[in-house]
């Protein structure tokens, strides 16, 4: 298969960061383009929720261990996130593995386990418009240079912040959005890659080739160019893998539409993690 790339993402769920590190470390032997981590601190409204590890510690390992493979979170909720504390770690892990970092970012859920019970912004339409300023305070930062910002939930003094990545203009921001809303696939527009998600009977599903090119043409309407800009299919493992070759060629229908990369991901069901390490050890 040609141009499209191939990712792998796991659920930050678990109490060994060893094994979800040597999880990475297997996607790039099995000839993955990209391994990503979920990023949740409780994932249960109710508060009794799954063991859950720290992706970004986690990622720092497999920078470490890989060469070649793209790694990030998917998706990082900016709004429970300080900016500048989120920049200054993605500066250091795009380091480490030497411009290897994406960085995912959107509203997050679910919306009382990962907000609510700390005390964080639950309301969404606040959360946009912290996600919106942190992810300016965030390029500003990691530009280099003087950077100031006066917004309303974010108020910068003048400063410098170094080292930057070694990505430039910037570590790559995909955003992602759940569909139909075009609200956040305008803020994808205005950055690097768009995740567009798909919701039936209250589960997450793979958006259709035709969500894709509609994104495609939604985000093109808006930029100048689409060269180097990144449309990822976010597919369910547990299906695609039937589906896979059920439907040869399928993966080139989508890239097609205008995707860029295919992300399988586990669903946190029982076996989620026995079929995670099988799709990985089956390769591409």
């Amino acid at each position: 298969m040609t141009g499209i790339f191939r990712g792998i993402a796991t659920p930050c769920f678990g109490t060994e960061p060893e094994a979800l590190a040597e999880l990475g470390v297997q996607a790039e032997a099995a000839g993955f383009d990209g391994f990503f981590i979920w990023d949740h601190i409780l994932f249960a409204n109710d508060g009794e929720g799954p063991d859950i590890l720290d992706p970004w510690v986690v990622l720092a390992l497999v920078a470490a261990r890989t060469k070649r493979i793209r790694i990030g979170t998917m998706i990082t909720p900016l709004s429970r996130r300080r900016p500048w504390v989120l920049a200054r770690q993605c500066a250091t892990l795009d380091r480490l593995s030497n411009g290897r970092m994406i960085l995912g970012v959107g509203l997050g859920s679910p919306v009382e386990g990962d907000f609510g019970r700390f005390g964080e912004e639950t309301d969404a339409r606040v959360r946009a418009e912290m996600l919106d300023e942190g992810l300016e305070v965030f390029n500003g930062l990691s530009s280099g240079e003087r950077f100031a910002f006066d917004g309303v939930h974010y108020r910068l003094k003048p400063m410098r912040f170094t080292p930057t990545p070694i990505q430039r203009p910037r570590i790559p921001i995909w955003v992602g959005g759940v569909l139909p809303a075009t609200r956040p696939m305008d803020r994808a527009a205005r950055w690097d890659g768009a995740v567009p998600i798909r919701f039936a009977g209250r589960q997450v599903v793979r958006p259709s080739a035709s969500d894709i090119a509609s994104v495609r043409d939604h985000i093109a309407a808006q930029r100048n160019t689409m060269d180097g800009y990144d449309i990822v299919v976010w597919s369910e493992m547990a299906e695609s893998s039937a589906e896979l070759s059920a439907q040869p060629g399928i993966i080139e229908h989508y890239r097609d539409a205008g995707a860029s990369w295919w992300i399988e991901t586990g669903r946190p069901t029982p076996g989620w993690w026995e079929g995670l390490q099988e799709r990985v050890a089956r390769g591409l």
